[in-house]
């Protein structure tokens, strides 16, 4: 998180605003065209679960091996598609400097590779998360890490152009993961060894699932980088640069509820394929509590602070960051809740309802989001409308799996949505005393963050947590308080 946010100040910097918002809606624009790859990854990670909870090694085999040819073949489409496609609407519709199209063609070319290199990774990837090898996330993170601070040093000394520069190292540096991803996995699990054939009733099934999967993922997708298009055509590369800053606030915050999801999920899928329902909703519903939780922490002191903060961060902070990095926190903690119940309800299988009811919902982000720009919405408008689309959709979820696995809706409502509420109300209370009533100092600052880090987690442990949640969370810390505490030798 750290070096996140210090590398995102330093490119901000030797980049400037406007390229700083070229490199993201360009990026962006590429994303458009992983409809299809992310429905085909989502139930690449879901076959994988289940016959992991199945225990069937044989077929296991099989869903690997199938799922990396469908991405082989899916890459050679999308490169084809991005290329005839994205490179007419860069230098046709969006609103780019003529001075900096070049570069912008540049970073195009190598988003696309990039995404491709992605693209592949993705079975190998899910393998990983199938088989809950966490500290292999651990320390490709590190890894990551480590390259963008040399890619931050190499751009600043550079006397080539910069945008093209950190487009192509930040290429360099996902080959680099895709490829730490691939060996990984073929010395750690046989089911790996790539196979070259089609296994055709499960290319049936997957093709199934990954279709109606498909209406989501075009949601998700066109809801997050379709906003940067409409920002870019109502606003121009500026205001993406502003939003551009939220996303990077919120890809350093969200690593903590990522983390906690990515061990989540298997568990639950699992436990779906195993046939123990029981343990399954009781990981549903901490898991919803928990993830929000734990965004929780972070975000109280940056929604309370937010413009002191990014003073502090950026040297120059784009018009309209503040605004847009609290309702991107706001909306990201909303969408925490509902990651258990997505995954449950892939467990399933059931997913033509499903992506029909609340795909077609998430669908409505952008022509709303055009309308209301179009008759003078300020560019935070996309945000207003996701977060109440993101409750819509909240609800349509409860309703479907109400049907699909017998989900209790009036108790998730009382034991997650209004313990959520209360623990959020409770948290804020001390720090908003303190920000209302003081004047904004360093010293004042360190001071609210202080109390938003004391209130929030003695929030979440005396409200938020049953008894034995909180003594299972004592113990925990206990143990490694303890782990800490070097040992002498007794005489």
């Amino acid at each position: 998180m750290i070096i996140g946010l210090y590398t995102s100040r330093v490119i901000l910097q030797a980049l400037g605003i406007e390229d700083f918002g070229v490199y993201n809606v360009v990026g962006g624009f590429v994303a458009l065209f992983s409809v299809l790859s992310r429905s085909l990854s989502t139930a690449a990670s879901r076959f994988l679960n289940y016959e992991m909870g199945r225990g069937n090694k044989e077929l296991l085999g099989n869903v690997f091996s199938t799922t990396f040819l469908i991405h082989v073949t899916l890459a050679v489409i999308i490169v084809i598609f991005a290329e005839i496609i994205g490179y007419w609407f860069i230098n046709n519709r969006m609103v780019i400097p003529p001075e900096r199209l070049s570069a912008a063609n540049w970073v195009f070319q190598f988003s696309i590779l990039t995404f491709c290199f992605n693209l592949l990774a993705v079975p190998y990837y899910a393998t990983i998360i199938a088989h809950e090898r966490m500290s292999v996330f651990a320390y490709i993170s590190i890894f990551e890490g480590l390259t963008k601070l040399l890619i931050c040093y190499l751009v600043m000394i550079s006397s080539i152009d910069r945008l093209i520069m950190y487009a192509g190292l930040m290429f360099l540096v996902q080959v680099g993961v895709s490829i730490i991803y691939i060996c990984y996995c073929k010395y750690n699990f046989s089911e790996c060894t790539l196979r070259w054939i089609f296994h055709k009733p499960l290319l049936k099934e997957i093709f199934y699932f990954a279709s109606w999967n498909m209406i989501g993922a075009s949601s998700v997708i066109l809801r997050n980088h379709g906003g940067n298009v409409l920002i870019n055509l109502f606003g121009g590369p500026v205001v993406n640069a502003a939003r551009a800053v939220a996303n990077q606030v919120l890809h350093a915050v969200n690593g903590f509820a990522e983390g906690f999801m990515t061990a989540l999920k298997p568990q639950i899928t699992q436990s779906y394929a195993s046939g123990n329902t029981q343990y399954m909703m009781t990981l549903i519903f901490q898991g919803s509590r928990f993830s929000y939780y734990i965004l929780l922490i972070p975000c109280l002191p940056i929604l309370i602070n937010t413009d002191y903060i990014l003073s502090l961060w950026l040297k120059t902070v784009p018009e309209h960051s503040v605004l847009f990095v609290q309702l991107t926190l706001i909306f990201t903690m909303l969408e925490s809740i509902s990651s258990p119940l997505i995954t449950a309800q892939l467990a399933t299988g059931k997913v033509k309802k499903y992506q029909l009811l609340v795909g077609g919902i998430q669908l409505m982000n952008v022509p709303v989001s055009y309308v209301l720009l179009r008759l003078g919405g300020i560019p935070e408008t996309i945000l207003f409308v996701a977060i109440f689309f993101s409750l819509c959709c909240l609800m349509a979820r409860l309703y479907m799996l109400r049907t699909n696995i017998n989900l209790k809706v009036d108790n998730f409502i009382t034991r997650v949505f209004l313990n959520i509420i209360l623990v959020t109300l409770t948290a804020t209370i001390l720090p908003c005393l303190l920000r209302s009533t003081m004047q904004m100092t360093f010293l004042t600052f360190v001071l609210i963050t202080a109390a938003c880090l004391l209130s929030s987690i003695s929030s979440i442990l005396y409200v938020g947590c049953n008894k034995e949640e909180r003594n299972f969370v004592f113990s925990k810390i206990s143990r490694v308080i303890k782990g800490l505490i070097p040992r002498t030798n007794e005489m």
